[in-house]
């Protein structure tokens, strides 16, 4: 079972000026294959920046603390070797990728992360059958990645990649935004079906309760001033539904981008 551990992580941003702006605080958090946890609070708090410098982003700079990935240091390896020790990101605002098309995109991918290339007519099936799931037009598979996409088709791609790609942790930054009720029951689904395998961690940011009426979290954490400032079951997004986040923000303030 694999483990992702985050340990009193900080992190800053480089302003214009050459200063670092402190963004999270001081963060921990453990995520087991198998379980969903719901990262929740409001803007500014520090959610996308965690997932940012999970992956690795350049933006960001580590100024204390550990992540580690079944024991591996994590924060020591570059982008594409954490994405090759199991680390997947689907990102709130997909980037497109002139010239080269999703079919090899992903079989490119997926070749990276096993160490061979997959048989040509199972990948064919695979990826035709993971679009259908999501109910994609088989000819994107033909199209550059995301050139022309719609915001939901986008996000319904990225999906795609976390059904073929079967990382063993996915940071999931706000799959819901721009997603209509069809797209969002859909991309759902999809999150769902890797969830049931059990061998994939699952860290679901978002800002509202919506997609878990479709995606049950085991755990809820709330952001805020860039650090987590209460726990606990699905209840607690019931909670932050009814009540929202200006209690923590009266407590911390924000945490800035």
């Amino acid at each position: 079972m694999s483990t992702l551990e985050i340990r009193d992580l900080k992190v800053s941003v480089k302003l214009p000026d050459g200063q670092l702006k402190p963004i999270l605080v001081g963060v921990d958090l453990t995520v087991r294959a198998g379980e969903t946890h719901a990262i929740m609070g409001p803007n500014g708090s520090g959610k996308s920046t965690l997932a940012y410098s999970i992956a690795g982003h350049p933006k960001y700079e580590i100024t204390g603390g550990s992540v580690t990935l079944d024991g591996a240091d994590v924060l020591s390896m570059t982008v594409d070797e954490r994405a090759r020790a199991g680390l997947f990101l689907a990102m709130q605002y997909p980037v497109e990728v002139p010239g080269v098309s999703v079919a090899n995109f992903l079989r490119t991918a997926k070749t990276a992360i096993d160490g061979e290339a997959p048989k040509l007519r199972t990948w064919s099936a695979d990826l035709r059958g993971a679009m259908q799931r999501l109910q994609m037009d088989p000819a994107f598979a033909q199209r550059n990645v995301n050139e022309g996409f719609s915001g939901g088709e986008k996000k319904r791609h990225e999906i795609v990649q976390l059904e073929l790609l079967k990382p063993k942790m996915a940071i999931l930054d706000e799959t819901d935004s721009g997603l209509d009720i069809d797209a969002l029951r859909v991309v759902s689904e999809g999150v769902n079906r890797v969830r049931e395998t059990g061998d994939t961690g699952l860290l679901l940011i978002t800002h509202y309760t919506r997609i878990l009426r479709y995606i049950k979290p085991d755990y809820v954490h709330v952001f805020a001033g860039g650090r987590i400032v209460e726990e606990g079951g699905p209840e607690l997004a019931e909670k932050l539904e009814a009540e929202g986040y200006a209690r923590y923000l009266a407590e911390t303030g924000p945490a800035t981008a």
